[in-house]
């Protein structure tokens, strides 16, 4: 995906497959929505399609399927969808006393 900070002689560098600001593509059964940018809603977004972004370097709370997929958040690497779906925080337990955390589901 292009960045902010992609000028020209990147986006004509040799070996790029692709250069657009923005895709949807499935991967391994999985619809993702790709934009550099995170997204506060995406397309199919409730219908268990998943963001993945770069740009904001680890910096925004956690949302339900998006993940900011920059490398400058994953040891300067690239990431997996399983790598990515083991990273899901847990679900913070309710106020309840006695409350159980569980994984939070890519589902919902």
């Amino acid at each position: 995906m292009i960045g902010n900070n992609d000028g020209p002689a990147v986006l004509k560098s040799a070996g790029w497959e692709t250069v657009s600001a923005y895709a949807e593509i499935t991967v391994d059964g999985t619809h993702l929505v790709l934009c550099h940018y995170a997204f506060r809603t995406w397309n199919g977004m409730h219908r268990k399609s998943i963001n993945l972004h770069g740009h904001s370097h680890g910096r925004l709370a956690p949302m339900l399927r998006q993940f900011d997929v920059g490398v400058d958040v994953w040891n300067l690497a690239p990431v997996t969808l399983p790598q990515l779906h083991a990273s899901r925080p847990a679900r913070r337990a309710p106020a309840k006393k006695g409350a159980v955390q569980r994984p939070l589901p890519l589902s919902e």
